[in-house]
């Protein structure tokens, strides 16, 4: 989403038109127009030398028509979001046409290195699909839990969401479609090539993925309407750093969801799978999301189904930022 009343001035203007109006650039911002690519992804689809593109890569990104950030030994780029240079991007694609010869073409060749992206996604999820259905097993079903979810979030619509911990990127996936736009965090690069390649999929351009520390998030104050920590706490040292610094990019009257599992007794998890928690108590989430500023809204436990394999319930904890109801007190209302 870009901002439709950000000016430039004249020189940055000037500059902004001088970085689009090259062949090479203008094939550029339509390609990241359609998907986040490396300078890689860029050189096998233009047919230029790594340092041509990358010289390309920096006169636009200077411009402000386009935004960089690293994975890992990587650098992905994707069309910027905000401010007047993001504005001079997508209003001069507005224009092209898009079954244009040229751009028909490279778009050929970006649908090869997205059919290369997953088979190695898939290649990965295939090595790790026994671990991950061995664990599922223990808890309350997928499908129970993405309808609480839903159900949790449901009381006001909401255009901005930021999914920390994203793994596979399915809460993206989730609520992509109704939403302006979409991020996920996440440190693992394996993690990332299944979220990026599910996004993909579903042709989720508003939504996106890069790696992150969530105790130190790269992200301004109040970014972000609603933030989700969906199975992720249990592999901290510490949960309470993480939400207090998912408050700080809380948007004021914005809501954070919390999903767990609640204690249990499953040892191995520790051992073979890295989870540092065995699940948490009401209170020690509920006291974590008060000691950040927020406010507790609700907390809720589905337990596994009788004569199922599950073994593990799950937890949810909803919490508000009540800086916008404080502000007026007659409006109860979440972004």
């Amino acid at each position: 989403m870009t901002d439709r009343n950000a000016q430039l001035g004249f020189d940055a203007l000037n500059a902004a038109l001088k970085a689009a109006g090259e062949e090479t650039r203008l094939r550029v911002l339509a390609l990241l127009a359609e998907a986040e690519l490396t300078v890689s992804d860029l050189t096998d689809i233009l047919r230029q030398s790594q340092p041509r593109i990358s010289r390309h890569l920096k006169l636009l990104v200077e411009a402000g028509l386009i935004e960089r950030f690293r994975e890992g030994t990587w650098a992905f780029f994707r069309l910027a979001e905000h401010g007047g240079g993001a504005d001079v991007a997508h209003a001069l694609l507005a224009h092209l046409n898009p079954a244009d010869q040229t751009i028909s073409r490279d778009r050929e060749r970006l649908a090869s290195v997205r059919q290369a992206r997953a088979t190695a996604a898939q290649a990965y999820f295939r090595s790790h699909a026994a671990e991950w259905d061995r664990i599922r097993k223990l808890h309350v079903a997928d499908d129970a839990v993405e309808e609480a979810i839903r159900s949790a979030l449901a009381d006001k619509p909401f255009r901005s969401l930021l999914d920390l911990g994203t793994g596979t990127g399915r809460m993206l996936e989730l609520f992509g479609p109704e939403i302006e736009r979409g991020l996920g965090l996440d440190l693992s690069l394996d993690m990332l090539l299944l979220a990026r390649d599910r996004l993909e999929r579903a042709g989720l351009k508003n939504c996106s993925v890069r790696q992150g520390d969530l105790y130190d998030l790269p992200l301004s104050n109040d970014s972000y309407d609603v933030i989700i920590l969906h199975q992720v706490l249990h592999f901290l040292d510490d949960g309470g750093r993480a939400i207090r610094e998912a408050a700080r990019v809380l948007r004021p009257g914005g809501r954070l969801l919390v999903v767990d599992f609640a204690p249990h007794e499953q040892e191995f998890l520790r051992e073979q799978f890295a989870h540092r928690r065995l699940g948490f108590t009401p209170e020690t989430v509920s006291q974590w999301i008060v000691q950040s500023g927020l406010e507790p809204v609700m907390h809720k436990s589905l337990k596994p189904e009788p004569g199922s394999d599950g073994k593990i319930a799950v937890s949810l904890w909803l919490a508000r930022d009540g800086r916008a109801l404080m502000a007026n007190p007659q409006r109860r209302e979440v972004a």
